[in-house]
């Protein structure tokens, strides 16, 4: 049976996000329904999965409270659940940006998918990939600036560092990210900053794989998730990258034929960086993952969203 996964996000004001957090979750467990939301005083975030009338029903709650009608989300398919558990968390902010005078609510302009290869094909344009690190070595744009970050947080940082060299002779910045929230936040932090043309993509990635067709695109690579399914490609269709059980960072086919790589245990990124011991737990952590799963049962070290 197919599992309906949903990645959602909305930026409006909630006044006491902790009365929310009780009946949100109550309702995901009894649609059974699982995955990870995150709750904020500026919004909720979260990706979800289950059954499709399930998430059909936790949306609906969702789209009822305050400000939240107009609530978007990008659907996608999975064979099996990619969550372990359900998790309604409260936090300081739905993505963290540690920028307290940055409003979310009035960011860049959007740019549909279907307009998006024109706009980053134009000269007077520059691309800039707002996600971390490993999330770019997975797959981006063609021409895309990395930024190298390892968190959002360090985002700000790196634009005023480089700030000059961005903008010099530039028109106009767009700019991109999984599903579209921290472009919320990073060009809402452009226009604070005082750069005028800003754009990013609606709906992110996985909206733009979503609608544009694999031979007019110019997405190189697939786009990494937060769940079980690690990345897909054009269609929202599962990639082909597993996940490293002792880092948590993607592998990719080449990373799975190195040397290096131990399934369960490390990769090529991580190898040198672990210890005989560390190893060691982490070899037995995957024998008795692999037990669990030839009784049908799930195992607390597969869980991706620890």
């Amino acid at each position: 049976m197919s599992v309906t996964v949903a990645a959602l996000y909305h930026f409006t004001r909630f006044a006491d996000p902790a009365a929310l957090q009780g009946p949100l979750l109550a309702l995901c467990e009894a649609q059974g329904v699982r995955g990870t939301l995150l709750l904020a005083e500026e919004g909720i975030n979260g990706t979800i999965a289950g059954p499709a009338e399930g998430v059909d029903a936790v949306l609906a709650h969702i789209r009822a409270l305050p400000g939240c009608a107009a609530l978007e989300v990008k659907f996608s398919a999975a064979d099996t659940m990619p969550f372990h558990r359900t998790k309604v968390r409260l936090k300081r902010e739905i993505v963290t940006m540690g920028e307290p005078l940055v409003d979310p609510t009035d960011p860049g302009t959007y740019v549909d998918p279907a307009d998006w290869n024109a706009l980053i094909a134009d000269p007077g344009t520059v691309l800039i990939d707002t996600r971390n690190d490993y999330e770019v070595a997975v797959g981006t744009f063609d021409g895309a600036v990395d930024p190298e970050t390892r968190s959002f947080r360090e985002f700000p940082g790196w634009f005023r560092a480089h700030r000059d060299e961005l903008l010099a002779g530039t028109k106009r910045v767009a700019m991109f990210c999984t599903g579209g929230i921290r472009c919320e936040k990073a060009t809402a932090f452009l226009k604070a900053e005082g750069v005028p043309d800003v754009f990013h993509l609606k709906g992110g990635i996985l909206k733009y794989l979503e609608e544009v067709p694999a031979e007019q695109s110019a997405w190189r690579g697939e786009c990494f998730v937060f769940d079980e399914r690690v990345a897909v490609g054009h269609g929202l269709a599962p990639g082909s990258h597993g996940l490293c059980r002792a880092c948590r960072m993607p592998v990719s086919e080449a990373d799975r034929a190195s040397p290096l790589y131990e399934e369960g245990v490390s990769c090529p990124r991580c190898h040198d960086t672990r210890d005989a011991a560390a190893r060691a737990r982490y070899a037995e952590r995957h024998r008795q993952a692999q037990l669990a799963e030839a009784r049908g049962e799930a195992h607390v070290g597969r869980r991706f969203e620890d």
